[in-house]
């Protein structure tokens, strides 16, 4: 008994020793902390890589050029290092927690570099970092891609990236790992955007004079974000310079843009205003076919910030964009994007940083057909409050957290006639309010010098308000019909329930995990693994391909169940020759449920029981990606290839049904079995720059026609299963110029002219492919529609 008294003693007072010893060995760890900028305008940097020499001990800079580093008491070298930028060093000594500031100054004496990732740090952050099928690009990495229209545009930089395509010319918005483009998130300046589309997806709503830098997440998505199952892209705006003055802008033939920056405030703050628009309806009129149309777009960007004190900075962002689309007084459109956010940065301490956002963003269209002598107009609305924590709690270990509130807002239609004589009777859809909330918390934890995890959570919660008759159906199933072939759900209406506007219909709730791992193989290598599951509120329904937007988005609800995703994802990546090169190879695997589709024949205009027009289902998508990139050198670019397939498949509900293709798998409609992008910078000498990329991906699935038969005098066709056809494959090739005359010495004007062309061998790609029967000789024949053609353009951008 007395040993055993004196073992517990000694357990005692070693443990006690313990945490002496911890507690003093915590009382020698200090934090230094602070924002990196550029030198030149003040912008701050994200994604810089800041370490201490000698040591595994740093962090990358967030959104808001932040970084804190916590490390026991000593001497050491501060390193920030950044792809084009020169690095930094300087001794720091922490006996006491330490503010640092620190100004980046660009290597004018570097060559061209394709800036795809910010890595160049501690032994390769990046590799270490558990997060994966993510790509960072800044506005000068955009600029390397081919100009199209005298132009370089995001959207179309991202689908050179493995895992990402579009649905062909004319069709807006991008399909990333087999999801549909309503399963992005996409964002500007944390403002939810709609439609991403200008000028028939020729351009993109992202003006690059305004962009500072973007990131794509293709699978292992952040707890932070939540709403959406495929990826979010999260561009971020120029804050504006806060040195001086500063004018960027490009006249082209068939656009122009300018943006202006200046400080404000005695250098307390800055602004950044860019516009675009466009004048191609100048020449519609020297075309006989196009005499009486008008196809244009404009946008503007705004945004501007003040700093209160070194802890407290405001910022207010907002964009404003629209589409004309008028052909010879058939149809006439106009569709775009609002938005706006008030931000507030606060630093609470040497390790807590915060931000609270404010946002308001709307997409509204409107359609007018004058054959079917019809006007119809439609928007999607949400106010958004968000709060969002990053706390650095040691070298090991970082946690970020915070919560989000959004209300929707969603104005199916309202259908008026467009002329005295139009058959057509005035119909007022009900609208549809939502209310979504999620709160959320991750932590990237450094395990081991090699084992780093990211593990996190979040949990959301959909609310479908009333203010809207909802009808009941018998068996709780709407009743749907496929062309009278056959209904597929079996209820029956019996009567409405009314709802008040603060009245919850339906409600939802789903437990969100997130787990990302990284092992590091060598400095240079590591493996990672992923698993993110992700749901979805509203939904988009479109059965067009065409650049008319037709598309209504609808709220999860009493017959519309949330889309659930589970993505598997493992990769393997490599950095060689002094990070010259760099290899990156990614397999996921992806399944969705709950996932809509359109019934044939589905009437989704001015129709207020849209649950009639669908049906649910499932999905899954699995692939492979690699990319190959060449970062240093006169000769720049990258390689990327896509193997990767995506489907889907419907029900007929509770009641039974055959379903669509009688419930058996069919493509997606953005399916692309093999996906090749090769993309190359070759800087000649310093005033000549040539870009090239070349593009080829499998045909668009499609549903043709098999046969037919006479009926009653009529002929009927007979249709194959759902997308069981392709579209021939899509490829083309686009090259540009940028030539730079030589400058005056301390003369502040820039120039440049860049000469391109889009599709060089004038590639006929058919965006969609119609059966008919010749008038004359009752002939059936097939008619391929092609928007785009060989495009040359030449643009002369200017900065002062």
């Amino acid at each position: 008994m007395e040993y055993s008294n004196q073992l517990f003693n000694k357990s005692i007072l070693s443990f006690l020793f313990i945490l002496i010893n911890t507690a003093l060995f915590a009382q020698e760890e200090y934090t230094i902390r602070g924002s990196i900028s550029d030198v030149i305008n003040g912008e701050t940097v994200f994604g810089a890589s800041v370490y201490l020499k000698g040591t595994t001990m740093g962090t990358t800079t967030n959104e808001y050029g932040f970084y804190s580093i916590t490390a026991p008491k000593g001497t050491y070298i501060l390193i920030v290092s950044y792809l084009g930028y020169k690095e930094i060093q300087k001794e720091i000594t922490l006996t006491k927690d330490i503010k640092l500031n620190i100004e980046v100054e660009e290597d004018s004496t570097t060559l061209d570099e394709v800036i795809i990732t910010a890595d160049e740090g501690v032994k390769n952050l990046n590799v270490r970092k558990p997060q994966m099928g993510v790509v960072t690009l800044k506005a000068e990495t955009i600029e390397l891609a081919p100009a199209v229209l005298g132009e370089v545009d995001l959207i179309k930089t991202i689908q050179l990236l493995p895992g990402v395509s579009n649905n062909g010319e004319g069709s807006a918005g991008f399909n990333v790992r087999g999801g549909a483009v309503d399963q992005n998130l996409v964002l500007l300046d944390e403002a939810i955007i709609y439609n991403t589309s200008h000028f028939f997806g020729l351009f993109s709503v992202f003006n690059n004079d305004a962009i500072k830098d973007v990131k794509l997440y293709k699978g292992d998505i952040p707890a932070k974000f939540g709403g959406r199952t495929a990826s979010v892209l999260d561009v971020r705006q120029k804050d504006g310079n806060n040195k001086r003055l500063e004018l960027n802008g490009g006249i082209g033939l068939i656009s122009s843009r300018l943006a202006v920056e200046a400080p404000l405030f005695k250098k307390k703050g800055s602004f950044l205003l860019a516009g675009r628009t466009t004048y191609a309806q100048l020449f519609s009129g020297l075309m006989d076919d196009l005499a009486n149309s008008n196809i244009s777009f404009y946008d503007v960007n705004l945004k501007t910030n003040y700093e209160i004190n070194e802890n407290n900075k405001i910022y207010l962002s907002s964009y404003f964009g629209r589409d004309v689309f008028n052909i010879s007084r058939l149809i006439d459109s106009n569709y775009g994007n609002i938005s706006a956010n008030l931000r507030w940065n606060h630093v609470f301490n040497y390790k807590l940083f915060s931000n609270l956002s404010l946002i308001y963003s709307k997409y509204d269209y409107q359609i007018i057909l004058d054959f079917e002598q019809l006007d119809w107009i439609s928007d999607i609305t949400n106010y958004n409050l968000k709060y969002d924590f990053g706390y650095y709690a040691s070298d090991k270990l970082k946690i970020d957290f915070g919560l989000s509130g959004i209300s929707y807002n969603l104005n199916p239609g309202e259908i008026m006639p467009s002329t005295p004589t139009s058959p057509i009777n005035p119909l007022t859809l009900d609208q549809k309010r939502a209310f979504e909330a999620g709160a959320y918390a991750s932590v990237e934890h450094k395990l081991t010098d090699k084992f780093t995890a990211r593990y996190g959570l979040r949990y959301s919660t959909f609310n479908r308000l009333g203010g809207q008759a909802i009808t009941n159906y018998a068996n709780n199933q709407p009743v749907v019909y496929n062309q009278g072939l056959g209904i597929y759900q079996n209820g029956e209406a019996i009567g409405e329930t009314a709802y008040s506007k603060g009245q919850t219909i339906k409600q939802f709730g789903n437990l969100e995990p997130r787990l990302g791992l990284s092992y590091l193989l060598t400095d240079n290598s590591s493996i990672k693994g992923s698993y993110t599951r992700t749901a979805q509120y509203l939904h988009l329904l479109s059965n067009t391909v065409s650049v008319t937007p037709l598309d209504v988005w609808t709220p999860s609800g009493t017959y519309i169940k949330p889309q659930l995703s589970n993505q598997y994802a493992l990769g393997y990546y490599k950095k060689f020759n002094g990070n010259a090169y760099s290899f990156e190879a990614e397999a996921y695997f992806k399944t969705t449920d709950n996932r809509i589709d359109y019934i044939d024949g589905a009437d989704l205009i001015g129709n207020n029981t849209i649950e009639t027009e669908i049906l649910n289902g499932e999905a899954r998508a699995y692939g492979l990606e690699l990319m190959l990139r060449k970062n240093k050198g006169r000769f720049t670019g990258w390689l990327s290839y896509t193997l990767a397939k995506s489907e889907q498949r419907s029900f007929g509900g509770n009641a039974g049904g055959p379903g669509i293709n009688n419930g058996n798998w069919y493509n997606a409609p953005f399916d692309r079995t093999h996906d090749i992008s090769i993309t190359g910078v070759y800087k000649l000498t310093d005033k000549w720059k040539f870009s090239a990329n070349a593009i080829y991906q499998t045909g668009r699935p499609v549903t043709y026609p098999t046969g037919q038969f006479e009926y009653d005098g009529s002929s009927v066709v007979i249709y194959n299963e759902r997308n069981a056809d392709r579209l021939p494959a899509y490829h083309r090739l686009d090259v540009s110029a940028t030539y730079k005359p030589n400058r005056k010495p301390n003369k502040q004007w820039k120039g440049e002219w860049v000469f391109s062309i889009y599709n060089l061998y004038n590639r006929q790609n058919a965006a969609s492919i119609s059966f008919n029967q010749d008038y004359n000789t009752g002939v059936n024949e097939a008619l391929r529609t092609t928007i785009f053609g060989i495009i040359p353009s030449v643009t002369y951008n200017f900065k002062f």
